[in-house]
């Protein structure tokens, strides 16, 4: 993909008008539009999430309609010479927990986000995937499905075993999370040995010293997603601290010896059109919106740093802002940043960002790491995570 060790850069995929209703409402007019558009803006690789209760709606089967539609979006992907990275168990998606209604027991309190499934928000607690013998089955059986479909596709890039995975459970303990990777990574394994594994871990996940971190995900991972949102980084200089992607990944190779991508670098955007209600901006809360402008510097700034540093490559949030249409339902009713995070306007056309990543060279350049930042060992920093992560930080922005 655009040449041996080149800089991938990429994009979160939904399209504009069908946000994560695209496979229940599924249209590949919209895909065909947006991958070719993808294509002439440079974008190699999209990362597309299957909606868990869309592919899996019952906990011993798998829609065969969806699995049809997803190897048509391969088709179309090969057609454009894009790449495909599928997410399996989605999962946590914009501040939402998208899940098949058995994956959802009743009665038995609330989880931290709120669950959609079968249309609508539910109450209700997640069943735990890494505990729960029968999750794991069903979680076999949507690995085997999906890459017997897939089977030698040339579109498929590798795999992703899950999208911010903390914030729909956590396992009950260290021995239960390397055992479920175990068992999910000898399933892809089984049908395809060559393609490479990832797992998208959270921000957070770092900052509070989270099971799995990068030490269980390095046996089984062959380098490491990260999903950033900078903004929401209080250690961080600001939601235009373009140096917080290169420390992240940085960080989590240094805990766990795989490289790293960067899974959603960008930042949310003023609309130019329609404009926000009063409602609307009383959910944005403290978060800002900022200019396309400033926006584009930050993603150029960030980029070369992490090319020039190694970094495997970087996906932008999401490929296109989201139709307005959308924003009555979940999660863009309350999730209004979320709203504004593409590379291109609900309408098509393109932010000043995506015209600097078709433009942005792709060739990296050779460059020693410095690791004199890190002046602990990885045990200590397990001690206090967010301080040792805040404390490093100044330390790694005085040295670079």
């Amino acid at each position: 993909m655009g040449g041996e060790g080149n800089f991938i850069l990429g994009a979160n995929y939904w399209p504009a008008e069908k946000g994560l209703y695209w496979w229940r409402e599924f249209d590949l007019s919209a895909g065909k539009r947006d991958f070719s558009l993808a294509a002439e803006y440079g974008l190699e690789l999209m990362k597309v999430f299957l909606l868990w209760e869309d592919f899996q709606p019952e906990i011993n089967r798998i829609s065969v309609r969806t699995l049809e539609n997803l190897v048509r979006v391969a088709d179309l992907a090969q057609d454009r010479r894009i790449k495909i990275l599928p997410v399996f168990f989605c999962g946590h998606m914009r501040g939402v927990n998208w899940l098949p209604s058995w994956m959802v027991e009743r009665g038995k309190g609330e989880g931290r986000y709120p669950v959609f499934s079968m249309g609508k928000i539910r109450k209700g607690r997640v069943r735990n995937m890494y505990s729960d013998r029968e999750v794991r089955k069903a979680q076999k059986l949507l690995i085997h499905e999906t890459t017997d479909a897939l089977q030698d596709h040339p579109a498929v890039w590798g795999w992703d075993l899950g999208n911010q995975p903390s914030k729909l459970i956590y396992p009950p303990s260290r021995d239960s999370a390397r055992a479920w990777f175990e068992e999910m990574v000898t399933e892809l394994r089984r049908w395809n040995s060559s393609l490479p594994i990832t797992w998208s871990m959270d921000r957070s996940d770092l900052e509070e010293g989270r099971i799995p971190g990068p030490k269980e995900l390095a046996p089984y991972c062959d380098f490491m997603s990260l999903q950033m949102d900078p903004g929401q980084a209080k250690w961080a200089d600001g939601p235009l601290d373009e140096k917080v992607p290169l420390y992240l990944c940085l960080l989590a190779q240094w805990l766990g010896g795989k490289g790293a991508l960067v899974g959603d670098l960008g930042v949310p955007t003023e609309p130019l059109f329609p404009y926000l209600t009063e409602g609307d901006q009383k959910k944005l809360g403290g978060v800002g919106l900022v200019k396309e402008g400033d926006a584009e510097t930050f993603s150029e700034k960030s980029l070369d740093l992490l090319k020039n540093h190694g970094i495997k490559g970087a996906l932008a949030r999401s490929f296109s802002d989201y139709d307005s249409s959308l924003w009555d339902r979940p999660p863009l009713d309350e999730k209004v940043t979320e709203r504004f995070c593409g590379l291109f306007r609900q309408d098509g056309s393109a932010k000043p960002a995506a015209r600097m990543v078709r433009d942005f060279p792709r060739g990296k350049k050779a460059r020693d790491l410095l690791w004199d930042w890190v002046d602990i060992r990885p045990e200590e920093y397990y001690e206090d995570p967010l301080g040792q992560l805040t404390r490093l930080y100044r330390r790694f922005k005085d040295r670079l």
